[in-house]
This record gives structure tokens, C-alpha cells and sequence, in this order.
């Protein structure tokens, strides 16, 4: 990862901030006050914004959140900015426990390898402190890219259409709270907050499917299927399974 200026001296997590505070509104009306969870976190502005929104949450509602950050070590740089992120996230008061994938690395599929890894480091992780509830920081752009991906591996309707707010897997609540937010609102908040953050080069490496997939969107978008579009399709495609499978059920 490209560090981008992340030697913060002070970081003032209480700013007044319209934006921002319209932003968590929305944001916290998807978790539950009651609830304990974990939040999964990197360097990115996803997941900066995502853990200051949940300190933030955890601040007006005395709502209990655990940090870690998944070190996957597939690159030498890792470890070094894995540390470099838990001291900006002590910087709000947040303490971000860094979980490490050993062993043997995959020479292919690594970003589908890496990505179930991660899910079972974050369930591990959620088992030995006695939570039910993770959460991601997936966000909307992200939900577009998953809609083209499972397209190219024809998918049935549910599986367009599974990247949800909420989901159950491995006996775990995953949450999604910024699934409705789109990529340039959380780069803002992170500006805002940590006065940048840190880019993974993968995410601009060709040879992943996910970044042509990305270059991908924005050549519809110019030929005009905007953002906009894209999430009245995937709307209209979600209550299309939502009303099959209401009705498949009241006939089970």
C-alpha cells in the first residue's frame, strides 16, 4: 500500500461536520445499540470511515466494539502498515488487535482465496470474544462491482442480488452499514478525520478480475448507466427475489 501522509498529530473525532453528521444518521440507524461487535478494518477510507462512524456510534450509545485489522501478509510490505494503522486508529481512542493469515500462500485466485481466509480469521477472532455480530465496510461501490462479478459467473437472481446489509454466515450476523454509501463519502470522511489514508495497489492491479470489473463500470457509466441506475436495477432486481421468495414460501 501507497502511504499518504498518515503522521496525524491530533485528530479531533468530535468535528462538527454537516456532512459527516448527515452521513452517520443514516449510518446509525442500520446497528443496533444493544448488540456487541466487531469490525473489521484496513487502511482504506472505507474502513477509516467506517471506524470512526462506529466510535462515534459507540460514544452517544455506550455500544460495545472490538477492532482488528487482518495482516494477510501477501505483499512485504504488510506488517509495517498494518502497525502504521493501529497507531492512527489510537489516535481517536480506538485499540485494533492485528490478526495475521500464516502459512502458505496461494499463487492464484488469491483474492477469493484471501477473502474466505479472512472470514474465517474474523470468526475465529468473534468466537474467543464472545460476539455474534461483525461488521464489514463494504460500501456501495462495492455492492455494484460484487452485481458485474457474479454476472460474469452466471448467477441466479439471489446471487446478484446477495450482498445485503445484513447477512448470516458461518453462524455470524455480518453488517454492511455503509452499503448505501458510495466510495467518495467515506474518502471524505477519512480526509476529514485522519486527513487521509492508505491505497492498496491491488485495487489498480489489472489482473484481478475485481479491478477490470471497476475499469469496467466506468465505461457503462459513460456510455450511461451512472451510479444511480445501476442501484434502481439492482432494487428492482432485489424485490423481484424478495417477492419469490415470499410467495415460495407461503406455498412450502
Amino acid at each position: 500500500m501507497k502511504k499518504k501522509s498518515l503522521n496525524v498529530k491530533k485528530i479531533n473525532h468530535r468535528l462538527k461536520d454537516q456532512h459527516i453528521n448527515s452521513i452517520f444518521k443514516n449510518f446509525e440507524k442500520v446497528l443496533d445499540k444493544k448488540k456487541k461487535y466487531l469490525v473489521a478494518v484496513s487502511g482504506g477510507p472505507d474502513s477509516l470511515a467506517l471506524a470512526y462512524l462506529t466510535k462515534k456510534f459507540a460514544k452517544k450509545y455506550k455500544t460495545k466494539f472490538y477492532y482488528c485489522l487482518i495482516n494477510h501478509r501477501l505483499r512485504t510490505e504488510s506488517s509495517n502498515e498494518a502497525q502504521t494503522v493501529v497507531k492512527i486508529l489510537e489516535k481517536i481512542k480506538i485499540k485494533c488487535k492485528i490478526l495475521h493469515w500464516n502459512g502458505k500462500k496461494p499463487v492464484s485466485n488469491i483474492q477469493s482465496i484471501a477473502r474466505f481466509k479472512r472470514y474465517l480469521l474474523l470468526v475465529n477472532e468473534s468466537n474467543k470474544i464472545g460476539v455474534e455480530n461483525i461488521v464489514l465496510g463494504h460500501h456501495n461501490d462495492d455492492t455494484n462491482e460484487n452485481f458485474f462479478i457474479r454476472l460474469t459467473r452466471g448467477s441466479g437472481l439471489k446471487g446478484l442480488v446477495s450482498f445485503k446489509e445484513k447477512s448470516v454466515n458461518f453462524n455470524k450476523n455480518f453488517y454492511r452499514p455503509l452499503i448505501n454509501f458510495d466510495k467518495n463519502q467515506l474518502i471524505y470522511i477519512s480526509k476529514s478525520i485522519f486527513k487521509n489514508y492508505i491505497n492498496d495497489p491491488s485495487n489498480k492491479d489489472d489482473k484481478f478480475k475485481r479491478t477490470r470489473i471497476r475499469n469496467l463500470i466506468e465505461k457503462f457509466e459513460e456510455e450511461g448507466l451512472d451510479k444511480k441506475k445501476l442501484k434502481l436495477t439492482l432494487n428492482n432486481l432485489r424485490e423481484s427475489n424478495e417477492a419469490l421468495e415470499f410467495y415460495s414460501n407461503q406455498n412450502i
